[in-house]
């Protein structure tokens, strides 16, 4: 349950579950919001520690290997722990879609030098999987990284900076397609430190089974 405790000119403060979650508005159109306290210390430390005996070097959204992306990661199963099913169900209410329309919850690390370079979450029209695509991201920073990591759309001119248990939210599912393609973003190189994040992307119609 979400409920929604005060509003500002660009910033909401809501409650999911007791969870306080600031929400902060960086564009209107495509919807572009940065989430402060999505994740305790004590959740993201968990997720690092589920996670990093399962990393595998990152593919695309085509299951192939590319220098676009050069991260390494995993994927939880659905409801496969207490702590993802909270946080599923928690970043569903954040992202206003059911947890039925929910992949599966993507962690990633970055080594130094590591990144995502530019790219769309969206399927393009040749894809089988845009029959039901993607409609919106949320990509959670897990730790503060040293320096470098940002996500940055550079058709809206925003950068990110990983911050602990913070969130940046995009959505695409518009019907003018120029909107859609402002959300081009990238995973900037991380220049000290690592970066570690969770990825919840949702979809058009249900991919879950029923329970």
């Amino acid at each position: 349950m979400i409920t929604e405790v005060s509003i500002l000119p660009i910033q909401s403060v809501y409650s999911i579950d007791n969870h306080i979650i600031t929400a902060t508005v960086l564009n209107e159109e495509p919807l572009i919001m940065k989430f402060d306290h999505v994740l305790s210390d004590e959740e993201c430390q968990a997720f690092i520690e589920s996670a990093a005996s399962r990393l595998k070097k990152s593919k695309l959204a085509n299951k192939e290997f590319s220098e676009i992306r050069t991260s390494s990661g995993m994927f939880f199963d659905e409801n496969e722990s207490p702590l993802i099913s909270i946080i599923e169900n928690r970043i569903s209410s954040l992202m206003h879609v059911p947890i039925a329309n929910a992949e599966g919850l993507q962690v990633l690390h970055y080594e130094p030098g590591q990144e995502f370079k530019e790219h769309y979450d969206f399927f393009g029209p040749n894809n089988p999987s845009s029959l039901n695509n993607r409609i919106s991201t949320l990509v959670i920073y897990l730790n503060d990284v040293e320096e470098g990591g940002e996500t940055t759309l550079p058709s809206l001119g925003i950068t990110v900076k990983p911050v602990k248990g913070s969130a940046v939210y995009f959505e695409y599912f518009y019907n003018n397609q120029t909107l859609n393609e402002l959300t081009l973003h990238s995973g900037e190189p991380v220049i000290r430190g690592e970066k570690w994040v969770a990825t919840q992307w949702m979809r058009k119609q249900r991919i879950r089974a029923a329970n």
